[in-house]
């Protein structure tokens, strides 16, 4: 039998557009080690490791007629320098040059007839450091079958990457005919779905979605606000090709300060954080705020399974991910009371919503938080836009050291994708004693993101020195 897409990940395909790539990235920061961390080595340690992630070296085919959805079949032609490429930022290259970078690589779509997944080892980085940009589309990683890139590579020691001897062989590529035939056989068995599959590519491609989501049984945990619309407002837009990204830096502990003064949890901080920048930056663009003027935030979170309870790991804080709709409080000028408000919004969800299984990420370790956020686009890839007015992801990762060969991970800023009328995304991921968000914005929309990641800041400065 062919290896089909589901109709989610169907559905990702159907949807992109030039202005909406649907791939999820990560801005991974290394120090260079004495021992050096080239090119060559990335090459080994990837090539080393895709035996483990055979999707990665796997292409979509398209079924003539749209008869039945897409096949993955073996890349014949697979060339992993053509997946991970070099690039260079003018030395000593700043922050600023590599973000602006990762926004233009961000805006392009992946190349269809390629598997879907591409990273750029990027030298010159002031401070002796490197970086690793990835992207990954939405179809390929789903938690079960396939984790992201980022998750596999990345190690709790150090450890030289051996040389990497390609043996791998593909298999053939199924014949037109073939795939016709397969999709005839399927459709004598499931006539309904032969309809479908060629009314999904004509209709409008966001409503297929929507259906398609409906079809798999929802990826997305079922939310009692639904039928709401979000609030309106500057992020809800029709997004441009073009986008911008911006980072913030902060540490673990001013949150679980805050956590311990006020009560909630360390997501609830973080989501408190993000309301009052929010809030400030709706100001400064004179949006006219009320007591009760709120923005909905989709939260896909990771929750434990109660079936595999017992398993820990600092690396991984479950094995599930819910999205949860959160009406965050931007018109109550109070930090102490909008802490508030979110936690009691995040409790309440916490205490009726239903997850969906990622049970892969028992099996490997790694960074699990890559795949986490990866798992957490879909979840609001499955949704219709006019529901919420941001996605905000927040993914807790290991508190020790990571290692890609014998580079230590310093920092790690996902990029998350923007949906056809969201103009912003937020990636939060703690790692080792540091929370870090990466703010993915609409180049025309929210072409002053980096304003709202200096907000971040000042938000949580407000948090630490507040007081009933």
């Amino acid at each position: 039998m062919p290896d089909r897409l589901s109709a989610l990940d169907a559905s990702f395909l159907y949807v992109e557009d030039h202005a909406t790539p649907m791939h999820v990235g990560g801005v991974a920061i290394f120090e260079r080690p004495r021992s050096g961390f080239t090119y060559a080595q990335l090459l080994d340690l990837i090539g080393g490791r895709l035996a483990f992630l055979p999707r990665y070296r796997q292409r979509v085919m398209e079924v003539p007629g749209h008869l039945a959805r897409p096949v993955w079949v073996d890349d014949v032609d697979f060339d992993l320098n053509y997946h991970v490429r070099r690039s260079a930022l003018p030395q000593p290259g700043s922050d600023e040059q590599l973000f602006d970078l990762v926004a233009r690589l961000m805006s392009r779509r992946l190349a269809p007839e390629r598997p879907l997944w591409e990273a750029y080892f990027i030298e010159g980085l002031a401070g002796d450091r490197v970086a690793l940009v990835t992207k990954t589309h939405q179809s390929v990683v789903d938690g079960v079958g396939t984790i992201e890139l980022g998750q596999l590579i990345l190690d709790p020691a150090p450890a030289e990457p051996e040389p990497f001897e390609d043996i791998w062989t593909p298999r053939r590529e199924p014949s037109r005919t073939q795939l016709m035939l397969d999709a005839i056989s399927e459709g004598v068995q499931r006539p309904g779905e032969v309809v479908e599959n060629v009314r999904s590519v004509a209709m409008d491609a966001a409503a297929a979605a929507g259906k398609f989501a409906e079809t798999v049984g929802g990826m997305a945990s079922t939310l009692r606000t639904l039928v709401n619309p979000a609030p309106s407002g500057p992020l809800n837009v029709r997004v441009s090709g073009g986008r911008v990204f911006a980072v913030v830096r902060t540490r673990l502990e001013d949150f679980r300060k805050i956590r311990a003064a006020h009560g909630g949890t360390v997501n609830d901080v973080v989501l408190a954080a993000i309301t009052g920048a929010l809030r400030e930056w709706l100001l400064s663009r004179e949006e006219q705020l009320t007591p009760d003027t709120t923005i909905r935030a989709l939260v896909p979170m990771a929750v434990r399974d109660a079936e595999t309870a017992e398993y820990s790991t600092p690396a991984l804080v479950g094995n599930q991910v819910a999205a949860y709709l959160v009406d965050l409080p931007v018109g109550e000028p109070n930090p102490v009371l909008r802490l508030q408000h979110v936690g009691h919004a995040m409790a309440e969800h916490l205490d009726s919503g239903r997850s969906v299984a990622a049970r892969g990420l028992l099996k490997v370790g790694g960074f699990a938080p890559a795949t986490l956020h990866s798992l957490g686009a879909r979840a609001a890839g499955s949704l219709s836009g006019r529901i919420f007015n941001v996605m905000v992801t927040n993914s807790p990762g290991p508190q020790v050291p990571m290692y890609a060969g014998e580079a230590r991970l310093v920092e790690m800023f996902p990029v998350m994708p923007l949906m056809r009328t969201q103009a912003l995304a937020i990636g939060v991921t703690s790692y080792h004693g540091g929370v870090y968000f990466g703010l993915n914005g609409d180049r025309k929309a929210a072409f002053d993101v980096d304003l709202l990641a200096g907000m971040i800041e000042e938000s949580l400065e407000e948090l630490k020195g507040a007081h009933w």
